[in-house]
């Protein structure tokens, strides 16, 4: 017999004479135990998550009783340029759609975050003191960047000056600010089914984007004096009263972004009367705001197959040179919306063109894109494409686009920002310093590309579908990375998305192995390694459910009815879990427990390949089949074969007489008991038993018993390549519940009628396995290319340096000596 322990797959067959009992036995041995706590790894998840209740119910939807408050907005704002400040007149309409009374409402203040005074300004630890996009240093290390953002605060104030709050009779409200919150107590409670208006003056300086962070502010061009302003979080706005949390009053630290309740907004924004606004909702008085020339360009665009210019690249580039001390007010209105945002310089190139999709509610959407001239040529080339590719895609995983507008606004160098039906996106070209030729990397293409959709996107996840980024991060940015990355690969073949590698299975392996993780479900202000932690990881782990776990057709369905269900609504993380379970069909309570609440990684072996053929137990047969099998596996003495090359006899060769009949009949020669014995096995077998057996003797068929190994500690489906002797591959996924009994170890079993020559696991990338090195046996040889390289003498020269010709200095005309070089002496 094959020794069990081999760890290879035998191009030899072996013979096993296989009984139903014997594999019953090994599978209850298998269970017996349950390493790796299989019974806590597929535990359901209803400890976990909030019990279901006439607000939210038990499958995921929104229950019988669901409610969500409502606030209207009447804005109106001047933009002083010179001085980078804001002053408004601002509204508040609150409708109480909830089951409680409330005596007082709170305010957000997001522009009180860049006070002095602020929780996050002094909660910062050194590693952050930069902007957000700072690199970080090491050790005790002070960056440009951090120091500039110091000076910026110490050179003036920021946060909101609140003037007093009144309600619709003019009385005074006493209110109280706490940090990024106001409490606003009300002169009498508010019940259920009632409103009350508020109305407020403030005033707030805009920051310097660049020097300070922020995810809006104002941006300045030195080479021809202009500035462009890209206002977001700008204006008080209520806080989010929900049925799980009641007031949503965390403060604003910086990551988590913001909940808000759904409105219409009226807005008037007052800008220097040369400035070209793009903003939230649609526009009000264009005939007040647009010469002829460019409502004649954006009817042209309503059915143009290509972004058609409404403000030329020449316009922008004769309007940026003049400047004006006259303002002009733009009007805008949005229905249902959760926030307002705008974007105001004379610099700006503006092209649209139309987008038609199948819906009766709003068949028609206008995408459009600002963008200065150091954007050019690739903001005309890509932003409006990218804003409707966008739209193409993401309708098909949710539901059409909802809104009028979609924009896209080029407002710093890199990354982006959200919010209802624009956003604001980076990436330029670089000008060469002596040609001023504009080039542009490839990083710089796809990364444009890349934060269009997804910033575009997010005004499905969260700005429609509303869930709370104060709470769970991933449950926009997870989900929208998630759809980015389809989108991504139907915008281009092999789109890198993630620097050198398309696959997002693959990019998330090193976070997934690191020390310093935290679970995905982790509150958004204490998430370490951000990035990969609230993006990459979710959409990785919707790519496996998606691709290895529940296959396309049920995933797709599953995650439009989540969409749809909560579409103007706000979803939490147990309304998803629930959803995606009910609308396929698929208990996925393992994979949420694995992914979401825990820190584990995919790292499963391919162990042990041991084949066998079913044995026919006739010893004419078996026997001589035997003989080979046991000369394969214990092969003769080396040294009785170095005796017999030297010619040296044994005894018995000398003197034949001492041979007997052990010495002409081996241990593999049939005797008549061992025929006897074998005529009363089959005697004794029932007849489907025996058609069994004679069945599979005929058939000739292969049993392989592979082992699996789970190294890093997430159960995961098995998909695996069988590859037979003829060629041939089969691709066979083992689903993860295989794990349930034994959560380390696990032994499958194969019956096949071609020889197996390799088992390969998950060779199309489907499950985030970590090393793909022990995914294959037998084991390959892994083969890349090494690149010589030449040492280098570290060793400075401090003399020879003292002779450098000094940098911008006249040349001396006088040869130095030397003995003339300032020396030191060595020190004693």
């Amino acid at each position: 017999m094959k020794n069990p322990a081999r760890s290879s797959l035998s191009a030899a067959a072996g013979v096993l004479a296989l009984t139903l009992a014997l594999a019953l036995t090994a599978n209850s041995g298998q269970a017996k135990g349950m390493p790796g706590d299989p019974d806590k790894l597929f535990a359901q998840l209803d400890t976990l998550l909030p019990t279901p209740g006439v607000t939210r119910a038990a499958s995921g939807a929104p229950g019988a009783q669901y409610w969500q408050q409502r606030a209207d907005y009447r804005i109106r704002v001047s933009l002083d340029e010179k001085r980078h400040r804001l002053t408004a007149k601002q509204s508040i309409t609150y409708m109480n759609r909830s089951p409680d009374t409330l005596s007082y409402i709170w305010l957000q203040l997001d522009q009180n975050i860049f006070k002095d005074d602020s929780i996050s300004r002094r909660s910062e630890v050194a590693a952050n003191s930069g902007t957000r996009r700072d690199s970080v240093g090491s050790g005790d290390s002070l960056s440009f960047a951090a120091m500039r953002r110091h000076q910026a605060f110490e050179d003036r104030e920021y946060g909101y000056e609140m003037g007093e709050v009144r309600d619709a009779a003019g009385r005074v409200l006493r209110t109280t600010v706490n940090d990024t919150m106001m409490r606003i107590d009300l002169p009498t409670p508010l019940r259920p089914g009632t409103s009350i208006e508020i109305n407020f003056e403030w005033a707030a300086n805009i920051v310097d984007e660049a020097a300070i962070g922020a995810r809006g502010g104002y941006e300045y061009f030195p080479k021809n004096d202009t500035y462009q302003y890209f206002l977001a979080q700008w204006f008080p706005r209520l806080v989010a009263y929900t049925d799980y949390t009641g007031w949503q009053h965390k403060q604003f630290l910086g990551r988590g972004e913001f909940t808000l309740e759904f409105g219409d907004y009226d807005v008037e924004l007052t800008v220097p009367a040369d400035h070209v606004v793009a903003s939230t909702g649609v526009l009000q008085n264009p005939a007040e705001v647009l010469t002829a020339q460019q409502r004649a360009r954006l009817k042209q665009a309503e059915t143009a197959k290509k972004p058609v210019f409404v403000v030329t690249p020449e316009e922008a580039l004769a309007n940026e040179k003049e400047g004006t001390s006259t303002t002009r007010t733009w009007r805008f209105k949005a229905e249902n919306v959760r926030d307002f945002a705008w974007a105001s310089s004379r610099k700006y190139i503006w092209d649209a063109m139309g987008y038609r999709q199948k819906d009766a509610q709003r068949p028609f959407v206008m995408a459009m894109s600002f963008y200065p001239n150091e954007g050019e040529p690739i903001w005309s080339k890509y932003s409006t494409h990218a804003v409707m590719h966008t739209m193409e895609v993401y309708s098909r995983f949710s539901f059409p686009y909802p809104y009028p507008v979609a924009i896209s606004v080029n407002s710093w160098e890199r990354g982006g920002m959200e919010y209802p039906m624009i956003t604001f996106n980076g990436y330029r070209p670089t000008a060469d310093e002596k040609s001023g030729k504009l080039t542009y990397s490839r990083n710089t293409k796809y990364g444009l590309i890349g934060v269009i959709i997804h910033e575009v996107g997010h005004i499905y996840f969260p700005m429609t579908v509303n869930s709370d980024e104060r709470q769970w991060t991933w449950m926009d940015e997870g989900l929208n990375t998630f759809l980015e990355y389809i989108a991504e690969l139907e915008w281009e073949q092999n789109f890198p998305t993630f620097g050198d590698k398309t696959n997002v299975l693959d990019f998330i392996t090193d976070y997934m192995q690191s020390k310093d993780q935290v679970p995905i479900m982790t509150n958004s202000d204490t998430i370490v390694q951000f990035g990969p932690n609230a993006y990459s990881k979710p959409a990785a782990a919707l790519s496996v459910l998606r691709e290895a776990v529940m296959g396309r057709e049920l995933f797709d369905h599953a995650f439009r009815e989540y969409a749809n269900r909560w579409k103007f609504k706000r979803p939490t993380p147990a309304d998803f879990f629930r959803t995606m379970e009910d609308a396929s069909g698929v208990d996925l309570d393992w994979f949420w427990r694995g992914w979401f609440y825990g820190t584990d990684h995919v790292d499963v072996a391919v162990g042990d390949i041991r084949e066998y053929q079913v044995s026919t137990q006739d010893p004419d047969v078996e026997f001589p089949l035997k003989r080979k099998e046991f000369a394969a596996d214990w092969p003769e003495s080396y040294s009785q074969r170095l005796n017999r090359s030297e010619g040296r006899p044994t005894r018995v060769d000398r003197y034949p007489e001492l041979k007997d009949f052990y010495n002409e009949n081996d241990a593999f020669v049939a005797t008549n008991k061992d025929r006897n014995e074998f005529k009363e096995f089959r005697e004794k077998l029932r007849d489907w038993e025996r058609t069994v057996l004679d069945r599979s003797i005929k058939a000739g068929e292969y049993v392989y018993f592979v082992d699996f190994r789970n190294l890093g500690g997430l159960v995961t489906p098995l998909p695996l390549t069988l590859t037979y002797a003829d060629g041939s591959t089969e691709e066979y996924n083992i689903p993860a519940e295989i794990w349930r009994y034994n959560a380390v170890e696990v032994t499958k079993l194969f019956v096949r009628k071609k020889r197996l020559v390799s088992v390969e696991l998950d060779r199309n990338h489907l499950i985030a396995d970590a090393d793909k090195t022990n995914n294959v046996t037998p084991r390959r040889i892994e083969q890349s290319r090494i690149e010589l390289f030449k040492g280098r003498d570290r060793d400075r020269n401090q003399m020879l340096d003292a002779l450098a010709e000094l940098k911008g200095e006249p040349k001396s005309s006088e040869k130095t000596d030397a003995k003339d070089l300032p020396l030191q002496p060595a020190a004693k």
